[in-house]
């Protein structure tokens, strides 16, 4: 069924009947979920980009685009090759592509370490492997593409400690890799959030991420 045809009641019928079914609750939004600082390396200097993979891009985009020291927020593919890097053929699951967002930070105002933790603890659920929640395929999968080596170290640190942790009560899939290329979605893809609030999907999908940040980070968070 497409993301964007529902009537709002079947909509919402539609939506809380898959989630009962496929879906295990997010407990991530609720849990205490440890720091990076401990695993980041030094500070870089300037405008950084950081490259995330978890589930539709709609929500993860909305989730940091409200994060204090985020210039930037693009939806877009990674993971594939330019030939199909477009909706319509990522969406069989068959090219590689992992809907995905490119963030533009200021590590002088937010830490690769703090996205991190926003990443794991709100914007999706770590543990669902080839889905997230509701939508089903390796395009929805879990993760991190690193875009400089201390990325990757700072990743592959961090996921070791949730690990140790214990604070999932399953185990973490996200997968790590470097940043081949990152690949824009189409137009109507960015900023979806913003421009159908009331869609279905949106509204039980991606609002309650949204106020998740809002209440776990709030010196982080700002309105759009």
């Amino acid at each position: 069924m497409s993301r964007y045809s529902w009537s709002f009641a079947a909509g919402v019928a539609v939506v809380v009947a898959i989630g009962v079914l496929i879906s295990r609750p997010s407990a991530n939004r609720a849990m205490t979920i440890p720091a990076a600082e401990a695993v980041a390396g030094p500070v870089p200097v300037g405008p950084q980009v950081a490259v995330f993979a978890g589930g539709c891009f709609w929500g993860v985009e909305a989730v940091f685009e409200r994060v204090r020291g985020v210039t930037e927020v693009v939806s877009g593919y990674a993971g594939g090759s330019a030939a199909n890097a477009e909706y319509e053929t990522v969406s069989t699951g068959r090219t590689g592509h992992a809907e995905s967002i490119r963030i533009t930070f200021d590590p002088a105002k937010v830490s690769y370490g703090k996205l991190l933790e926003i990443f794991f603890s709100v914007a999706h659920d770590p543990t669902q492997l080839d889905r997230q929640g509701p939508d089903v395929g390796p395009q929805y999968r879990s993760a991190i593409f690193y875009t400089t080596p201390e990325q990757a170290s700072t990743a592959r640190a961090y996921v070791a400690k949730l690990d140790e942790s214990g604070v999932f009560s399953h185990p973490i899939v996200t997968q790590i890799q470097v940043l081949d290329t990152f690949y824009p979605a189409e137009a109507y893809h960015q900023d979806y959030y913003e421009h159908h609030p009331n869609n279905p999907y949106i509204y039980i999908n991606d609002r309650p991420k949204v106020e998740a940040l809002k209440t776990r980070y709030p010196d982080l968070y700002r309105d759009r």
